[in-house]
């Protein structure tokens, strides 16, 4: 018979999406482990939370359909707020200068009125220009 062989054999199609599905799964599970870490880590000191769980995040918008949904709904509502995790979804993230936004933007939240923090970074880099380069 013809069709014993095509019974048998494995459909290369139905083995890719059987990867394809285990990679997103593989990755959703990671994302929500790197999140749940972040959470653990977040009451320490320093800013170290923060960045664990956008890496989380991240992996989760990758792998998961529902969250890119609800991630372009977040973008339409909020833009400034998605635009640092739309920088690192790229193909090349650029990660230091995301997380050196953010820092900016945080600061100027947090110390509207203090106005020592933005003098004293400009001190420090006329230093370093006049010092290194």
């Amino acid at each position: 018979m013809t069709f014993a062989p095509a019974l048998i054999a494995p459909q290369p199609r139905i083995l890719g999406g059987l990867l394809r599905w285990l990679k997103r799964s593989g990755m959703f599970a990671a994302g929500v482990l790197v999140v749940i870490v972040g959470i653990l880590i977040a009451p320490l000191p320093g800013p170290g939370g923060i960045p664990v769980i956008a890496l989380g995040l991240v992996l989760i918008l990758r792998s998961s359909y529902w969250a890119k949904r609800m991630f372009i709904r977040a973008q339409y509502a909020r833009p400034k707020w998605v635009y640092p995790f739309r920088r690192l979804l790229r193909r090349n993230p650029e990660i230091a200068p995301v997380f050196w936004q953010q820092a900016l933007r945080a600061e100027k939240l947090v110390l509207r009125r203090a106005r020592r923090l933005p003098r004293g970074r400009r001190k420090v880099r006329r230093f370093i220009r006049n010092r290194f380069g």
